[in-house]
């Protein structure tokens, strides 16, 4: 009876040793949006960022920004080069986005699916980071690339970027590799590759985006942080209509 017990417990033992615990479960999908959003849209920030926008002829046009960031939902970028946009600028305030022109002296709103300066972007890609606000996920796998989580979401404002999309994100860091952006239809209208990743005054980060036009195929844009300082506290006066132009 006592050897048959000891047996059983050593069995016990052994089934509890290879289990698989709490500890590794795999993360939620509202765990990894916001690991996104900390990670691309840091509480409060100023940057410099270049953009390049590759056109179907060869040609390209490139852009310097200026980003001040405040909490979730203020934003102020202001447009360095080239010298055609020099005092023009965009400003996000909760849902609310406008872009103030120099030449006519006033602020108007913007769409935020519409295109970015014409490029691969859009409005929200660059000025409205907050993938948890915005879409409901699901956590699934591709055989085809075991070290990262797929994180696809679905759209649940119209403030959204798209209407769908699906993130690959490292399992190790959860750092985002690639992306995918789709209309309501179905269709697949963009591609991101996120690399260059770098430590940004402590935080590690990708430091470079390509947007692939899925739609427009001998084109795409691409994103570079130049500066990011997460320790900066812009003042809430920056963020107001009444200052754009000043």
């Amino acid at each position: 009876m006592r050897f048959a017990i000891l047996i059983l417990a050593l069995a016990a033992s052994t089934v509890a040793l290879f289990a698989p615990t709490q500890a590794h479960a795999d993360p939620s999908a509202d765990e990894l949006m916001r690991k996104y959003d900390q990670l691309m849209g840091p509480e409060s920030f100023e940057s410099a960022v270049r953009m390049i926008a590759h056109r179907e002829d060869g040609t390209t046009r490139a852009y310097k920004m200026l980003i001040l960031k405040k909490g979730d939902d203020k934003l102020r970028l202001t447009f360095a080069e080239p010298a055609s946009m020099v005092g023009q600028e965009m400003l996000r305030h909760g849902d609310n986005t406008w872009v103030y022109m120099p030449s006519l002296k006033r602020a108007v709103r913007l769409i935020n699916r519409d295109s970015f300066q014409g490029g691969d972007f859009n409005n929200a890609d660059v000025l409205r980071v907050k993938y948890h606000a915005d879409y409901t996920g699901m956590v699934s796998a591709d055989p085809a690339m075991a070290t990262a989580w797929v994180l696809e979401l679905k759209a649940k404002t119209p403030n959204a970027s798209y209407d769908k999309i699906k993130l690959w994100l490292r399992k190790a860091d959860s750092m985002p590799v690639q992306g995918e952006y789709y209309a309501s239809s179905g269709k697949l209208l963009r591609k991101a590759e996120f690399g260059d990743y770098k430590n940004f005054g402590g935080l590690t980060r990708p430091g470079k985006i390509v947007m692939r036009n899925m739609l427009a195929t001998a084109r795409h844009s691409e994103m570079r942080w130049e500066t990011l300082n997460i320790a900066a506290n812009p003042p809430p006066t920056k963020f107001v209509l009444d200052d754009l132009g000043k």
